[in-house]
């Protein structure tokens, strides 16, 4: 799913930046800005995919799946600065100094093709969500996932996608009526949009890094396993911690 997002935000970002330069558009550039930063941010996630690989040290004896974690909510600090402070700054700066948008039917094409590569990368990040929901709606799994890097690709999609759609309806507006402030309009509306979803996804990835239990559905089928093992009188405690895609646990038990 990251490797998805990265090809096809590359791919957007060159023609966001290509269109933005003709057009004169607030919301492509704001788009360009954005796409820019969630390919830089798939190179961080898999940059801590990575580092989680790395075998324990004596520094580090449960090793480094933790670290994905930190990349994870550097990513939401960057959709949040990058992407959705510089859209809200770009759109303020175009509705006190507008400009007339140039060739609207440069950005419109370059939108409908960031919407369908858009779509493809997010039909591959879902394929990903569903192996993983087990039954669950997308609220419950985003809110009970401990795939921090499949949270973040998730979230930068979605937003990505809405804003798409969002880019396009101002530059639709602004070519219909001639009045660059749908454009304006549509440049803040992108960033407030970007910086909801990286609060959401802060938010998520934050429990992870202090340290969170496995996904509760797991965390039955211990207690389930270990209540049925014959050896086993009374468990009185299970204590988990995820490691990335690894987890510790620890079990207190009175042994028949």
């Amino acid at each position: 799913s990251v490797l998805f997002a990265l090809f096809a935000n590359t791919a957007i970002a060159i023609a966001k930046g290509v269109a933005a330069y003709f057009t004169k558009s607030g919301a492509m550039l704001a788009e360009a800005i954005h796409s820019v930063a969630d390919a830089g941010n798939q190179l961080l996630l898999i940059l801590g995919l990575r580092q989680t690989r790395k075998a324990p040290t004596s520094d580090h004896p449960l090793g480094f799946g933790k670290s994905i974690y930190f990349w994870s909510f550097l990513v939401a600090v960057i959709l949040f600065s990058v992407g959705g402070m510089f859209s809200v700054y770009e759109g303020i700066h175009k509705l006190t100094h507008p400009e007339p948008v140039s060739h609207p039917y440069v950005a419109v094409g370059v939108l409908v093709f960031a919407i369908v590569a858009e779509s493809i990368s997010l039909w591959g990040c879902m394929r990903e969500v569903n192996k993983e929901r087990h039954g669950r709606s997308l609220t419950q799994w985003f809110r009970q996932s401990r795939s921090s890097a499949l949270i973040v690709v998730f979230g930068e999609d979605i937003a990505a996608l809405l804003g798409l759609v969002f880019a396009l309806i101002a530059v639709l507006a602004t070519w219909a009526t001639g009045n660059p402030l749908w454009d304006a309009l549509g440049t803040v509306a992108i960033g407030v949009l970007l910086i909801v979803v990286a609060v959401f996804v802060a938010v998520e990835v934050k429990d992870l890094l202090i340290g969170q239990s496995v996904e509760p559905r797991l965390q039955d089928e211990m207690e389930s396993f270990l209540g049925a093992r014959p050896e086993i009188a009374e468990v009185y405690n299970l204590l988990t911690m995820q490691f990335g895609p690894d987890a510790m646990v620890a079990v207190k038990a009175r042994m028949a």
